[in-house]
C-alpha cells in the first residue's frame, strides 16, 4: 500500500481514508501520505484532525472494505480485469463486485494531460505560449498546482491576466474538447499517455491554488489584471486566496495583532466546527480571561447556518489581508521559501 499501488482516499473516501490511517498508527500512516497527491494529503489530513472517538463498528466496515479493496486490486494486478470482476463475484456477490470493478477502474484512470508531468516547465511553455487563452486555462486547470504556477509565472504579464480570469470563470468543459486538445499535445510531445474523460474543471478553486504558490509579483499581477477587468471576481478571488484554517501558518505576533481586530461574537462564530489546530492556535495566542470567554461564547451559540460561520471567518481574513498590505504581518503561503528565523 505504501508503494503507491492503490489511492485509499478515491477507493475509500476522505472520512473513511482519516479512519483508516489513524488505525495504522503514525508511522505507517506517515508512509502511506507520502505516497499520496498533495491535494489528498491535505483534504485527509484536515479530517484526520476533525475525528475525535470512533465507533467500533464503524472503524471495522472500514477496514473490512479496505481488505475488499486490497484483495480486488490483487486479482486484478494477477489475472486482469475479467479474471479479477469473476472472483470477486464468487467471494463478494454480483452487487459488491460490480461497484469495486467499477470505482478501482475510476481510480486506475489516468487524469487528463497526465502526460505533461514528463514535459520540462521551459519546452512545455514554449509549446502552449501561441495557444488561445482558453486553451491554456483548460491545461492550467488540470495541471497540479505547482507546475501550473510555474507555466503561468513564465507568461506575459497580459496573457496571465486573461488565462487566470479564464480560469476562475471555467465551469464545465465537453469531454470532446478536453480529448482534442489533449491530443494534439500528446502529438506534438509524442506522448504515448491515453487521455482521461473529465469534464469539471476550472474555477476560482484552482487558480486560488495556483497564485498561491505562484511568486508576489505574479499573483500581484493577476489579481490586479483582474481588477481591471472583472472586479467583483478579483474581490472574491482575495477573499479567498487566504484559507481560514491557515491562521495556524501565521506566527504568534502577527495572530496577536489579527486578533485584536475581531469582535469575540465574530470570533467565536468563525471558530464553529473548525479543526483543532486552528482552534488551538487561536486560544493560545489569547490571554487565559479571553480565552476562557471565547470557549464559552462557542458552546452558547449552539447550532448555526454555515453560511454564518463563512461570513464570520471572511471578515477575519479580511483584516488579515488589511495587516498584511499594510505591512503589519506576514503571510506565509504554500510555496514561500523566502523565510528565516
Amino acid at each position: 500500500m505504501a508503494g503507491g499501488s492503490m489511492n485509499v482516499v478515491s477507493s475509500l473516501g476522505v472520512r473513511k481514508a482519516a479512519v483508516l490511517l489513524v488505525q495504522l498508527g503514525r508511522d505507517r500512516a506517515a508512509q502511506v501520505l507520502a505516497h499520496l497527491p498533495e491535494a489528498d494529503v491535505e483534504v485527509v489530513s484536515a479530517e484526520i484532525a476533525r475525528l475525535e472517538s470512533l465507533d467500533r463498528d464503524e472503524v471495522n466496515e472500514v477496514l473490512s472494505e479496505f481488505a475488499d479493496i486490497a484483495r480486488a486490486q490483487a486479482h486484478l494486478a494477477r489475472g486482469g480485469l475479467s479474471v479479477a470482476e469473476d472472483i470477486l463475484r464468487q467471494s463478494l456477490g454480483n452487487e459488491r463486485a460490480t461497484a469495486m470493478i467499477e470505482r478501482l477502474t475510476a481510480t486506475n484512470t489516468p487524469a487528463p494531460f497526465a502526460f505533461l508531468q514528463r514535459a520540462e516547465p521551459a519546452q512545455l511553455r514554449s509549446f502552449i505560449a501561441d495557444e488561445h487563452p482558453q486553451t491554456i486555462a483548460l491545461i492550467l486547470a488540470h495541471m497540479p498546482p505547482d507546475r501550473a504556477s510555474m507555466l503561468l509565472s513564465g507568461l506575459a504579464p497580459e496573457q496571465q491576466t486573461e488565462i487566470a480570469h479564464r480560469i476562475a470563470t471555467m465551469e464545465r468543459a465537453l469531454p470532446d474538447l478536453v480529448h482534442a486538445v489533449e491530443a494534439t499535445l500528446e502529438r506534438r510531445l509524442s506522448s504515448m499517455l491515453q487521455p482521461a474523460d473529465v469534464s469539471q474543471v476550472g474555477g476560482l478553486d484552482p487558480l486560488v491554488s495556483i497564485i498561491n504558490r505562484s511568486d508576489r509579483a505574479t499573483e500581484r499581477q493577476i489579481v490586479a489584471g483582474l481588477e481591471a477587468i472583472d472586479a467583483g471576481l478579483a474581490d472574491e478571488l482575495r477573499s479567498r486566496m487566504f484559507l481560514f484554517e491557515d491562521v495556524v501558518l501565521l506566527d504568534d505576533r502577527s495572530m496577536q495583532l489579527v486578533l485584536r481586530q475581531v469582535a469575540l461574537p465574530d470570533l467565536a462564530m468563525a471558530l464553529k466546527g473548525v479543526g483543532e489546530a486552528v482552534r488551538r492556535k487561536i486560544l493560545d495566542n489569547l490571554s487565559s480571561r479571553a480565552a476562557e470567554n471565547l470557549a464559552e461564547e462557542v458552546e452558547l451559540l449552539g447550532p448555526v447556518r454555515l453560511t454564518q460561520v463563512e461570513e464570520a471567518q471572511q471578515a477575519i481574513i479580511r483584516s488579515i489581508r488589511r495587516l498584511e498590505e499594510s505591512g503589519e504581518i506576514v503571510v506565509r503561503r504554500g510555496g514561500d521559501d523566502d523565510f528565516v528565523e
